[in-house]
């Protein structure tokens, strides 16, 4: 016979099974919409330009180099006087040389100088071949083709100088959100270019690559909130040591290494 008492609890018994069971199905739910948000996480990856994406920087030291020979008279000017300004913009560039030099240049003559490399520059790249990288176009392709990642370029460069090195190496840039220096107010370091591409691409920094050769650029993707994959291509590896990974070159770099980068956040 059931007394009142095993009625009580046999309920009771059912009710923490039944509550048992939801906090299951709770549990499940909980898994199950992690692994969708895992699934649907959305990867950005931003390239820089010059000496990321092609040996620009041998052209863009020679034009500097004659720059400074035919308008302001210096000769003996090398390529590493350059160092402090890449990544940088063209204004910084030709300061750093002109410092190294004890010239202190007038925002007039920088005007000029910077008008006169880029001249330079695209003539030389008019008639020179200018190859990519190895390991870059098929990084990019191959990131092109995932539908969990987006793909940008962001470069302190001109409109008209990077797009002369996008469309001289093959680069599918119109497919890419692309940021150059005339959409932005500040150079590297600052992390305004970076942040820009994250914007536009509609991913979060965090969440986002950035692929630099230069300590400044470095610089700028880590105050971005970005990780970063510094590259040897122009810089020792010593210089690029706040980077998260550093390469010799992106033939080392795959989409799966890229996302578990990011990942460990």
């Amino acid at each position: 016979m059931l007394t009142i008492i095993s009625i009580i609890n046999a309920r009771r018994i059912k009710t923490r099974q039944k509550i048992s069971k939801s906090k299951m199905q709770k549990a499940k739910l909980r898994i199950k919409m992690q692994n969708m948000d895992a699934t649907n996480k959305q990867y950005g990856l931003i390239f820089d330009v010059d000496g990321v994406i092609a040996d620009t920087e041998a052209v863009n030291a020679r034009a500097s180099i004659k720059v400074f020979a035919d308008l302001f008279g210096i000769e003996g000017v090398v390529r590493e006087d350059f160092e402090a300004g890449l990544g940088r913009g063209a204004e910084e560039y030709v300061r750093a040389a002109a410092r190294v030099h004890g010239l202190e240049l007038t925002d007039e003559q920088i005007e000029k100088a910077t008008q006169l490399r880029q001249e330079y520059f695209l003539t030389a790249l008019s008639h020179e071949p200018l190859p990519p990288f190895p390991g870059v176009l098929q990084l990019m392709n191959a990131a092109m083709q995932r539908e969990d990642f987006r793909v940008a370029i962001a470069t302190s460069g001109t409109l008209e100088k990077s797009r002369a090195v996008l469309e001289a190496t093959h680069v599918p840039y119109r497919k890419m959100v692309y940021i150059n220096g005339n959409d932005v107010t500040h150079k590297k370091p600052d992390p305004e270019l970076f942040l820009l591409a994250a914007e536009r691409m509609g991913i979060e920094p965090a969440n986002c690559a950035v692929i630099e050769d230069a300590p400044n650029g470095v610089e700028a993707a880590k105050a971005a909130g970005a990780k970063c994959i510094a590259v040897t291509n122009t810089t020792a590896a010593a210089k690029l040591s706040k980077a998260d990974l550093v390469c010799d070159s992106l033939e080392q770099i795959d989409l799966d290494m890229i996302q578990e980068l990011i990942d460990s956040n």
